[in-house]
């Protein structure tokens, strides 16, 4: 029983109990009772007395952190929402740091002048009118006397010409106003300026509106492609070749590309025709077709993109359907004694191929059945041949220096002029137009003559272009005829491009840093975005006019 009392019975002060056992001599009663339990009374007692010191000193730093606070609040105003009711409660510190992040709700129905300004697009500054509340005002300003006559750079802020002193309010006012007049706000750059709203000048405004939509759109401002070409240099990039991935092993004899303008055929003396899809940066090679006992003197798609003819210093040449895939070997044809088709030319309808024969004999024949359907005969042995007026005239150039202009539909000759300085013509062209046509002669010379002109009975030539001194091998007009390019397989970087409107050479091609060897052929993309050309040496160099937007 004793033993139970003495477990349960807690002293009301802690303190006294030492005291008490200090104090007293005489042995208590129970003293032997309780004996047993000195050692873990005494154990108790020390572990009781640490924890009411904390207690004390955390009460103590409580009170030391209240009068912190409410100097904070006094000082800098409460971190916490406010709270409506009795000012003397106590508002419970929350347990976590949920009181680092506040927010501010006391000015709920007051909006900032900044979201102001962003809610309605507004530049700070730009409205003089606009009364905004500051957000600091130093009180010093007004304090402050400027003499603005004083000082030579800013007398131009003086409105009366006797004004010398102001205050500092009116001169940070009147800084600010000419700082806006020298740097006036970027409006086009805002979607509703304030600018548009004075709308006393229509003109103006609608200029505003137009500038505002040219800003407002990614496209280009000029479209180069109907703009007109300029004389003097010719803007080009050169890309990757054209036949990287494959380069042939002998000379390139024809370059072409398909009507789409992204599909381009290399063919020559190696026997092998090769497709490439042309990007300017990896150019892919498609398919190469391998002609055994025919090595490739020309290659050509025709206009309307559905079939290559190819052809050779041999009796017969081939036909690829390109529908089809399928390699067609069509020759001798019926009547004829050649020995060779490797010249030729397709009529823009597609219809009628037109190969240049022995003596002097053009043969036509029909792209459809590849059969003989007629024949031309000129006086000198044939040389060139070109078509006009949609393939239904055909032009023809030879060893008598001649031009002469046939109509296919009648089969007979219209017109036959002599081509002035040729002794023997050795290359021609038209403009897709035909309004235009080039002979090359074996001289190097090049006349560009008027065809309505010349068949009119003037024999002069609008231009002769004289940069060459080797025989005209090849001669081709870009897609509207600004672009005329000449080359000769007679010579290094023989090779010209000429600027049609003005008949004036590039100045900067061929290029100076670049050797394009013994050029032997070469052709513009559809659109003119490209021109790709081939040489001697195998490689078909591919380069990229910046003047057409489109291949």
């Amino acid at each position: 029983m004793a033993t139970l009392i003495s477990q349960n019975v807690v002293p009301k002060d802690k303190s006294e109990k030492p005291k008490r056992k200090a104090a007293l001599d005489e042995p208590s009663p129970l003293d032997s009772v309780q004996e047993p339990d000195n050692s873990k009374g005494s154990d108790s007692v020390k572990p009781k007395k640490k924890k009411k010191e904390r207690k004390e000193s955390k009460e103590a730093v409580t009170e030391q952190e209240a009068e912190m606070k409410k100097l904070e609040n006094a000082l800098f105003g409460s971190l916490l929402p406010v709270t409506f009711g009795n000012d003397s409660e106590e508002v419970d510190e929350p347990n976590d740091d949920s009181a680092l992040f506040f927010t501010d709700r006391s000015a709920n129905s007051v909006l900032s002048i900044y979201e102001d300004d962003v809610v309605k697009g507004v530049i700070v500054g730009a409205d003089d009118n606009a009364k905004r509340k500051p957000v600091w005002v130093d009180e010093e300003e007004q304090k402050v006397n400027i003499n603005i006559a004083k000082v030579n750079r800013l007398r131009k802020m003086r409105k009366e010409e006797d004004e010398s002193i102001i205050t500092g309010t009116e001169y940070v006012t009147r800084l600010r106003a000419q700082h806006m007049k020298l740097n006036p706000a970027t409006e086009w750059a805002l979607f509703d300026s304030q600018a548009k709203d004075d709308t006393s000048d229509s003109d103006n405004d609608q200029d505003n509106g137009d500038i505002d939509t040219i800003f407002q759109t990614n496209e280009d401002l000029v479209v180069k492609g109907k703009s007109k070409l300029l004389p003097g240099s010719l803007e080009y990039a050169r890309l990757v070749d054209a036949n990287a991935q494959d380069p042939s092993h002998g000379p390139i004899n024809s370059v072409q590309f398909h009507r789409n303008g992204q599909l381009l055929l290399t063919a020559g003396l190696d026997k092998k025709l090769r497709f490439f899809q042309i990007d300017g940066k990896r150019n892919t090679k498609i398919q190469t077709i391998f002609l055994d006992d025919c090595p490739i003197r020309k290659a050509s798609f025709t206009p309307d993109g559905s079939q290559v003819i190819l052809s050779g210093r041999r009796k017969f040449f081939y036909s690829l359907d390109l529908v089809k895939a399928k390699t067609d070997k069509i020759g001798p044809l019926v009547g004829r004694e050649e020995k060779s088709f490797e010249s030729f030319e397709i009529s823009p309808d597609s219809k009628t191929i037109a190969f240049i024969g022995n003596e002097g004999y053009i043969l036509l024949v029909s792209t459809k059945t590849k059969e003989l359907i007629g024949t031309l005969k000129m006086n000198g042995t044939a040389r060139a041949l070109t078509f006009a007026n949609g393939g239904q005239q055909l032009l023809s150039t030879g060893g008598d220096g001649q031009i002469y202009h046939w109509d296919l539909r009648t089969m007979t000759c219209f017109h036959k002029g002599v081509d002035e300085g040729c002794i023997t013509g050795t290359a021609l062209t038209t403009t897709p137009t035909g309004n235009l046509f080039a002979a090359g002669s074996d001289s190097g010379i090049v006349n560009v003559y008027n065809r309505d002109e010349f068949l009119g009975g003037n024999k002069k030539p609008v231009k002769t272009i004289e940069n060459l001194t080797t025989k005209i091998d090849f001669m081709k007009f870009n897609h509207d005829a600004q672009i005329l390019a000449v080359c000769s397989s007679m010579k290094k970087n023989s090779m010209k491009l000429v600027h049609i409107p003005s008949f004036t050479v590039f100045s900067n091609w061929p290029p100076a840093n670049r050797n394009l060897q013994y050029a032997r052929c070469l052709d513009f993309s559809p659109g003119g975005g490209m021109m790709a050309m081939g040489n001697a040496a195998g490689h078909v160099l591919l380069y990229k006019l910046n003047h057409y937007q489109h291949a």
